[in-house]
């Protein structure tokens, strides 16, 4: 090496360089800015507005109270949506989780045909508006002989309008794991294909039967997957709006849809600020809840 290209390396390494920390900071500087000016300032905002008075004129300002999330806990109305909410939440969540695991394991252990197909299957609800798709369940689940459903029972001889599930809590959890199931397959499909094949190999060959192998192996593995498919499901389902006003009705009211009647329909904006902030405790309890027991559960077995 020449005495210029030495002396050119030593200036090099001499330069200052910038902590790793540093670097990493600078890296994730838009992304913050980001969502700190466009998620946690307006969120900050309406927790705000939970707290404060809203005059005749409309006006909001202090001084502070909670009475809005007093209504919420006293008021047997409010109590009931939250009720509703909670539960058709569940239901969906543990549906989609029922139909979600046979999808991703074809997708992560399938021939590649059969995985390929069966990801365009699961995938291809995505491109089509919630709108349309829940338009498409109000034909389906119609009451009388206007849905699909009570059609084909009526041909098969099960008699007029024997089914009526439009306008329920069930239609809701139906239409919600048709627009939500990617969303639990696709997570628990990476979690899968991560785990080592050789590990139920070994099971088997060791005597355990297949379901077994699943329970002991395959399951706590895919912990991670499963954790984060059940949170955004629950989540998602909990704050939904389109799907529970189209085919929900009265009977399926819940607090996405009762946040936009605060809004456009009584211009409360303290109470639906303080509906926004349980939508919110609810995803974090659910988040963080779920985790915790799965992980305690499984590290104990």
């Amino acid at each position: 090496m020449t005495t210029s290209a030495l002396e050119t390396t030593g200036i090099a390494s001499r330069r200052p360089m910038l902590p790793r920390s540093l670097v990493g900071l600078l890296l994730l500087g838009p992304a913050l800015a980001f969502l700190m000016t466009f998620l946690v300032l307006p969120s900050l905002i309406l927790l705000g507005y939970s707290v404060l008075t809203q005059s005749q004129a409309g006006d909001i300002s202090l001084p502070l109270t909670f009475g809005s999330y007093e209504r919420l806990v006293t008021s047997a109305a409010y109590r009931r949506v939250a009720m509703t909410t909670l539960r058709v939440a569940f239901f969906t969540s543990v549906v989609a989780l029922l139909l979600a695991y046979p999808l991703a394991m074809v997708i992560a252990y399938g021939r590649p045909l059969a995985s390929r197909i069966t990801m365009m299957l699961v995938v291809a609800p995505l491109v089509v508006s919630v709108i349309v798709r829940t338009y498409g369940w109000q034909l389906v689940l119609g009451n009388n002989n206007t849905g699909v459903l009570n059609w084909l029972l009526s041909a098969l001889g099960a008699g007029p309008a024997s089914v009526r599930l439009l306008y329920t809590e069930w239609a809701i959890v139906i239409a919600s794991v048709h627009v939500f199931l990617p969303l639990m397959v696709l997570p628990l499909a990476a979690s899968l294909a991560r785990i080592n094949s050789s590990l139920n190999e070994a099971a088997r060959m060791l005597g355990a039967p297949a379901w077994r192998a699943f329970l002991r192996i395959t399951l706590p593995l895919s912990i991670p997957g499963l954790i984060a498919g059940l949170t955004i499901v629950f989540s998602l389902t909990a704050a939904s709006y389109v799907t529970p006003q189209m085919v929900g009705g009265n009977r399926g009211l819940m607090l996405g849809v009762l946040l936009e009647q605060q809004i456009n329909t009584s211009f409360d904006w303290p109470m639906a600020a303080a509906l926004a902030a349980v939508l919110v405790a609810i995803a974090l309890i659910a988040n963080v809840g779920v985790g915790w027991l799965a992980e305690r559960h499984f590290r104990g077995r």
